[in-house]
């Protein structure tokens, strides 16, 4: 079983260098982002892998990495809108004139 979990292991880690390109030569800041988001996911991936292996810290480890891959994905959300506030979708309505008739 740990043959397994370390081919397995290794196998995240191979696909992590796809997004590590991603990041680095991503085209649009979006792009980076996603990257990044990869790379947190297949960190947490590998820690919850290789835990059973080693030692159970680092599930620990692997729940603050998604954490913060979280909450890097927030602030991403916040500094590309145009005024800072978060989602544009959730933006308040301008209001309609009425019609005087």
């Amino acid at each position: 079983m740990t043959l397994w979990l370390s081919f397995v292991a290794a196998g995240v880690l191979a696909s992590l260098a796809g997004a590590l390109w991603r990041v680095w030569r991503g085209p649009r800041r979006a792009d980076r982002m996603m990257g990044a988001q990869l790379v947190g996911t297949g960190g947490v991936a590998v820690l919850m892998l290789l835990a059973p292996l080693g030692s159970w810290a680092a599930l620990d480890v692997a729940l603050v990495l998604a954490l913060l891959a979280a909450l890097a994905a927030v602030g991403f959300v916040k500094a590309t809108s145009p005024d800072g506030a978060g989602d544009p979708e959730e933006e308040e309505e301008t209001p309609r004139r009425k019609a005087d008739g």
